[in-house]
């Protein structure tokens, strides 16, 4: 898909770089702080924001600060396989688990049945755009059991529920700015946290543990460059996401076997899902296989299998070239 970035937001960027040369640094410089100052102001009080190469980078330091080798973490199979890698490269085993049929994210009653004595950490993946709907419940559960709860918020740029962002339920919240993400810079990531010495960990991780090294990094850093269009992605956010929600209104008036929202929540949208309906316009699904297909062992995951095989997207990415039709002409477009 091709993702407009308009003349006046080129003009910002190129007004950015400008100042990225003036200050004479192209890596480790002014415009990664203010970056990350802008996006924690995004996400919430409190909060602290350290900018890292990609996504994966950002959650494998954390999972590395929480100590995880040698142990357990539960991962939906409803996700990415950056999320198992992650969880390989940092020393532990990944335990895969359900999610619910009905926002496709992590089921509380899976984490439930799962969790236990080498359970290190359990990774939430807000997939499609909205906040996994038992983020509450899953927080909970991991509370009892002094289990820390990892976020994985690469799809949940702008969603907001009951005022809470991506990365307020855990211990820290891993954000992507991916090249087809609601708020992309071609790659990056950004981790989020109220942990102090997390926060610290990250910061000395993605520098190769610079200059004590007590800490094994490796090289995590976002240049300069990447976070000047970073700021301009910030500051068009809102553009971007009352686009994808007027188109939302506009399926929603088309689809009624969709993913149907908590009161006081406010998707991103970064996926528009629908259930057993047949498009014949669509940015096909979430994941393509779960992640338990293309790993061994036996894995009873029933919601999971259903979830694949049962669910589409209609497009809404930003710039989607028929979001201007109105509703009965995106029907016929839609609606194979």
């Amino acid at each position: 898909m091709k993702i407009p970035v308009e003349r006046q937001h080129r003009d910002r960027f190129y007004q950015l770089c400008e100042q990225v040369f003036e200050s004479n640094y192209l890596s480790e410089g002014p415009m990664v702080d203010r970056f990350e100052r802008a996006f924690a102001g995004a996400v919430g009080p409190a909060f602290a924001a350290a900018a890292v190469c990609n996504w994966g980078a950002g959650m494998l330091a954390v999972l590395e600060h929480l100590k995880v080798a040698g142990g357990e973490v539960i991962v939906p199979s409803n996700t990415f396989m950056a999320c198992v890698r992650a969880v390989e490269r940092s020393g532990a085993t990944p335990v895969l688990a359900d999610c619910r049929r009905d926002d496709l994210c992590l089921s509380a009653e899976a984490v439930e049945a799962l969790i236990g004595p080498k359970t290190r950490a359990v990774m939430l993946v807000h997939i499609g755009g909205h906040l996994a709907f038992d983020a509450d419940r899953i927080a909970d559960i991991c509370g009892a059991h002094g289990v820390p709860l990892v976020e994985d918020c690469a799809h949940c740029h702008g969603a907001e529920w009951d005022g809470r962002r991506g990365g307020c339920w855990g211990a820290a919240g891993v954000y992507s700015f991916y090249a087809t993400k609601t708020m992309p810079t071609g790659e990056g990531g950004m981790v989020v946290s109220r942990d102090a010495d997390l926060m610290a960990y990250v910061r000395k991780w993605r520098n190769y543990g610079k200059f004590d090294y007590k800490i094994a990094g490796y090289n995590g850093r976002m240049n300069e460059l990447t976070a000047a269009f970073g700021l301009v992605q910030l500051e068009r956010l809102d553009e971007i996401l009352a686009f994808k929600r007027s188109l939302a209104a506009k399926y929603d008036q088309i689809f009624d076997n969709r993913v149907r929202f908590p009161d006081g929540m406010q998707s991103g949208y970064y996926k528009y899902v629908v259930f057993d309906t047949p498009l014949s316009d669509q940015t096909g699904k979430v994941f393509g296989d779960p992640c338990h297909l293309h790993m061994d062992g036996r894995w009873d995951l029933p919601n999971t299998d259903w979830v694949s095989s049962h669910h589409a997207c209609a497009p809404i990415y930003y710039g989607y070239e028929h979001a201007e039709e109105t509703v009965e002409p995106l029907r016929e477009r839609l609606l194979a």
